[in-house]
């Protein structure tokens, strides 16, 4: 017997899925639309859960607020590239992929520090940008955001059963601890 609880978060972001391929006996055409750089209104669904409750909870709904922070703050309106698209010197040109900046949840940004004041316009465009070392599918996006949520909650002694990740309303991928 266990309990199970769930919080949903919801961000606009953009991506490219440029190792897209098709068999067109299936999907009726050849047209690789994912290829194309294009956004998404994403949806995230975390559940946790438990085989004894502490305080009558799995744990407090508050304990995930720090992920909503995190999309907010790094992914929302943000587009999503894998650092190994063979686009990526077109569409960032100018970046040493080994000055960007790491960070512990596994993603990169680029240093902005490196830009005058007056190339505003510049970092802008820079900054619009959160570089992942896959090919950002659904199915690696829900990967990641098990294995981020994953790492804060074992602090909580809390497991991470799945996370689903829709990509519209009717596309979802799941990936299970």
């Amino acid at each position: 017997m266990h309990w199970k609880i769930s919080k949903e978060f919801e961000f606009c972001y953009g991506h490219r899925v440029w190792s897209q391929t098709l068999n067109t006996e299936f999907s009726l055409d050849g047209c690789l639309k994912c290829r194309h750089l294009h956004g998404h209104q994403g949806k995230i669904l975390v559940y946790l859960e438990a085989s004894e409750l502490k305080d009558g909870m799995v744990t407090d709904f508050k304990h995930l607020n720090w992920f909503k922070q995190f999309i907010d703050d790094v992914l929302d309106h943000k587009f999503i590239l894998d650092l190994n698209d063979p686009l990526f010197n077109t569409l960032l040109p100018h970046i040493n992929k080994d000055e960007l900046i790491k960070f512990e949840e596994n993603y990169y940004l680029v240093d902005l520090t490196k830009f005058k004041d007056d190339e505003v316009h510049i970092k802008e465009l820079y900054e619009g940008y959160v570089l992942v070392d896959f090919v950002p599918t659904s199915e690696n996006l829900s990967a990641w955001f098990l294995k981020i949520v994953q790492k804060k909650m074992d602090k909580l002694n809390i497991k991470v059963s799945h996370v689903e990740f829709l990509e519209t309303p009717k596309s979802k991928s799941t990936f299970y601890a």
